[in-house]
């Protein structure tokens, strides 16, 4: 039997809104959140819970979000851990994926956090994240990248 991942934490969840500015100034402003990033080609926003690089919350306009996501969930995992992830799901008959839904056999970097992750569907078709934040600078300019990219791009 292989061995499951250690869950550390909930690093995220996300939220579809009928009006992205309104919600941005609403979690920002009354809710008093930061504000990590808006991508606004995305129609989205994402905001820091507990201060940079602690949990997450992603704000997605009505029809904007990606993967076909019906609800999300990531949990915060060990990086060292995410490399073998794609062969332990599919152990258990389970497809990883990367960011985009395609399926993968390395983590996905998220250049402007910057975090490491791995996802796949649960048995209801919702999609699950293994994410594990990188004690790096963040590179932005990158967007979202394939881990051996991330690593081309170090040197």
């Amino acid at each position: 039997m292989a061995k499951l991942v250690q869950v550390s934490g909930l690093f995220e969840t996300h939220l579809t809104v009928s009006d992205l500015q309104r919600s941005i100034v609403f979690y920002r402003d009354v809710i008093g959140l930061e504000l990590g990033i808006e991508v606004p080609e995305r129609n989205c926003a994402f905001f820091w819970v507990g201060g940079s690089k602690h949990s997450m919350l992603g704000l997605w306009s009505m029809g904007s979000i990606p993967n076909g996501l019906k609800l999300h969930i990531a949990f915060k995992v060990n990086v060292n851990d995410l490399f073998d992830v794609p062969r332990r799901l599919r152990s258990k008959g389970i497809n990883p994926l990367d960011f985009f839904g395609q399926e993968t056999d390395e983590p996905t970097v998220i250049c402007w956090m910057p975090a490491a992750s791995v996802f796949f569907r649960d048995p209801d078709d919702h999609l699950i994240e293994y994410l594990a934040l990188l004690d790096e600078e963040p590179r932005p300019h990158l967007g979202v990248i394939p881990w051996s990219d991330w690593i081309i791009q170090k040197k």
